[in-house]
Parts: C-alpha cells; sequence; structure tokens
C-alpha cells in the first residue's frame, strides 16, 4: 500500500474505487490493521488501496473530519461513499467494500 501526500490523494481517488486508510505511526491498532488492508488489496485489483498520514496531512485529516484512527473509507470518483474505523478482521473490510461499491 502507498503512501500518498495531499497531491497524489487527489489524483489517486479522483477516479475508480480507493479505499483510504488514515492512521499514524504510533497509533497501535493502525500497526494491526495495515497487514490486514494489505492481504484484501491483493484480492480487489480494481480498488486503489492508499494509506495517509494523519500528522503529516493534517489538512487531509481536517477535511474528512477524522476524529480517531484508524479510519477507513471507500472513495468513488473522488467522492466519499462509506467510511468505517478501528480495527476489522479481514472479512469485515472485504464485507465493507462489498456492500459499498456498485
Amino acid at each position: 500500500m502507498q503512501i500518498v501526500n495531499k497531491d497524489e490523494f487527489q489524483k489517486i481517488t479522483s477516479s475508480g474505487y480507493t479505499l483510504v486508510d488514515f492512521y499514524a505511526d504510533w497509533c497501535g491498532p493502525c500497526k494491526m490493521l495495515g497487514p490486514v488492508l494489505e492481504e484484501v488489496d491483493k484480492e480487489y485489483p480494481d480498488v486503489d488501496f492508499i494509506k495517509v498520514n494523519v500528522d503529516n496531512e493534517a489538512d487531509l485529516a481536517a477535511t474528512y473530519k477524522i476524529m480517531s484512527i484508524p479510519a477507513v473509507f471507500l472513495f468513488k470518483d473522488g467522492q466519499v461513499v462509506a467510511k468505517t474505523g478501528g480495527l476489522q478482521p479481514k472479512e469485515s473490510i472485504k464485507a465493507f467494500i462489498d456492500q459499498h461499491k456498485a
């Protein structure tokens, strides 16, 4: 999964489906969620998976009102279609994507 800055974020999320993991290096649950998302990434070749470090990209965190992390957002063509938070198992992440992806 690619860690992106604000400019890369805008470009990647502007078309198609993108799953965004808002995280921080000091966050224990974020560290545990990372490998889960990497596994799910392999099963969804039509979805881009990216990470945003909320400490480095405070403007993005503020724009999307990130109050707790990890926060996982699903975008379609630049628009948020769903969001969820906290450490979740692989099956929950897959169900989250499947439920909100047309």
